[in-house]
């Protein structure tokens, strides 16, 4: 199976719908990170089987729960959910930050190069950022505990906005959880290719 084939597969077995233009355009960034990724180190995972199953449906996942507006990506690193998910719902704003200028300067010209119009990159670290205007959601994957994802960020998320938390096994980190947040939904991922346990934690304050 080549791997434009199994990114289709992968993607079918997701419930997602992209079309044929958007999943080349998915496979374009592919290739980007792996060319970046000989100088830059952006990610451990070097197996382009590995990055499309542990990368891209992995980040595409979670698009299914999901909603329109104003996205912020805390932690973006390579553009991980962030990029893929601005190629699967090019309607949707979102801006990528992360706190490595490498990552970043990836990111800025990832976003050129693929010619995507609904993306901002900035390096910066989360709590010091500022923005004209709130986030709808705000993500991250692998970034940090979910309680500080939460107080770095919350300055940023609109009245009625909610948090998107990418993670394994989050029991005991919810148990942590102040007691004005309260989780909405917790929704199991199974992911082709990725063996490890995946969910996807919905968060709002109440």
């Amino acid at each position: 199976m080549n791997l434009s084939t199994e990114l289709t597969s992968g993607i079918v077995s997701l419930g997602v719908e992209l079309s044929q233009e958007t999943q080349q355009q998915l496979m374009s960034y592919l290739k980007l990170l792996q060319k970046w990724n000989k100088v830059y180190n952006l990610t451990a995972i070097r197996d382009a089987e590995q990055m499309i199953s542990y990368h891209l449906l992995d980040s595409l996942a979670v698009l299914p729960y999901l909603w329109p507006g104003r996205w912020l990506d805390v932690g973006c690193g390579a553009g991980l959910p962030g990029m893929v998910l601005a190629i699967a719902r090019p309607q949707w704003q979102f801006t990528l930050v992360d706190s490595n200028s490498k990552k970043t300067s990836f990111v800025q010209q990832a976003t050129i190069e693929l010619g995507l119009q609904n993306v901002k990159v900035q390096c910066a670290r989360v709590e010091e950022l500022s923005t004209q205007g709130k986030f709808d959601g705000i993500i991250s994957r692998a970034f940090a505990e979910t309680e500080d994802f939460i107080r770095l960020t919350r300055h940023l998320i609109a009245p009625k906005g909610r948090w998107a938390a990418m993670k394994g096994a989050p029991d005991q980190e919810l148990q942590r959880l102040s007691g004005d947040i309260e989780v909405e939904r917790i929704i199991p991922l199974k992911i082709a290719g990725v063996d490890a346990a995946r969910c996807l934690v919905i968060l709002k304050e109440k």
